[in-house]
């Protein structure tokens, strides 16, 4: 009863806080600029295959509580909602490796799936990548939020003062990354990771245990979680742009040139020839939002302004755009 009045006293924060809280980064799932991608849409390709867990403590304070035991290994892979979670505990992590390498499109390449229950109960994870499975680099982060006070096992979190960390949003709604942000760094290939780790970031701010973000700030979120479900709870993670190990690159890939990306009114394509085309225009939350067989001229004047997905198939063949609608 009392984890229960906990959990309501914190939705009733969250709501709260939800509307005195602006930060510099993009806001809960559902909301305008948003960068959150529902486990439903068309961009995922593929998911987590395996995975390797280093379990932390429930309490990095207090070690005789042992480590976390929700979940298992299966519990991170395949598609987000499927298998369940599996909890990290204080520090604890998860590898993930998957039936081909993620490589470097344009916008995200991947996504991370926690199963927080509301859009303020944050529960973060640093974000690392490996082309090798031995050299891992960190996707720089960051965490606006005030370290003046410890943030409570239930406490709420501003989404718009977190960047690069996973568990920004809430269930079944991934957190996007992209490996052009790790461009140019010496011993990573972003053109073929194959491993992703996710990192629990620890939430506490007392010196001892503080985890800190790219810029030497200290992370502060719910701690402690002194459970067997306690610290970071994967979910999943989801691939966008890929190459399966079975498949060739130019066996699945399409050469497709959309113009202009942002766009007002109208799509233009150059097509090859004798060949027929087949779309699908979803948003972020998986959504269809038009289909059928493409032409030269995409119409997509009466869409809302944001973010969106084409997916164009010819014959086996098929890749995936961002379009920007302004």
């Amino acid at each position: 009863m009392r984890i229960l009045i906990t959990i309501l006293f914190s939705l009733f924060l969250s709501k709260f806080y939800a509307q005195v809280l602006v930060g510099p980064y993009a806001p809960p799932a559902g909301q305008q600029n948003s960068t959150a991608i529902h486990k439903d849409s068309t961009v995922f390709i593929g998911w987590g295959s395996t995975c390797s867990l280093a379990r932390g403590y429930q309490d990095i304070s207090n070690s005789s509580l042992g480590l976390t035991t929700v979940g298992t290994n299966n519990s991170a892979t395949e598609k987000s909602g499927l298998n369940g979670v599996v909890s990290l505990g204080d520090a604890g992590s998860a590898t993930l490796t998957f039936n081909g390498n993620i490589t470097n499109g344009i916008g995200a390449d991947f996504a991370v799936f926690e199963n927080s229950f509301s859009d303020d109960f944050l529960e973060l994870a640093f974000v690392e990548v490996s082309s090798d499975g031995i050299n891992f680099f960190r996707f720089e982060s960051v965490s606006l939020v005030s370290v003046d006070v410890q943030t409570s096992g239930f406490g709420v979190t501003d989404a718009t003062e977190i960047y690069n960390l996973a568990g920004k949003y809430r269930g079944q709604y991934g957190t996007p990354f992209d490996l052009d942000e790790l461009n140019g760094i010496s011993g990573l290939d972003i053109n073929a990771i194959s491993h992703v780790k996710v990192i629990d970031v620890i939430g506490n701010i007392n010196s001892t245990y503080v985890s800190y973000d790219s810029q030497n700030n200290p992370i502060n979120d719910p701690w402690p979680t002194p459970f067997a479900s306690g610290g970071f709870d994967l979910d999943a993670i989801g691939v966008i742009n890929f190459i399966p190990i079975s498949i060739k690159e130019e066996s699945y890939s399409l050469s497709l040139l959309s113009y202009p990306n942002p766009v007002v009114n109208v799509l233009n394509f150059d097509l090859q020839e004798n060949m027929k085309y087949n779309f699908i225009l979803s948003d972020l939350n998986g959504r269809n939002i038009k289909q059928g067989q493409l032409d030269n001229e995409l119409d997509v004047s009466k869409l809302n302004s944001g973010i969106y997905f084409l997916k164009v198939s010819a014959g086996e063949r098929f890749i995936i755009k961002k379009i920007i609608k302004n």
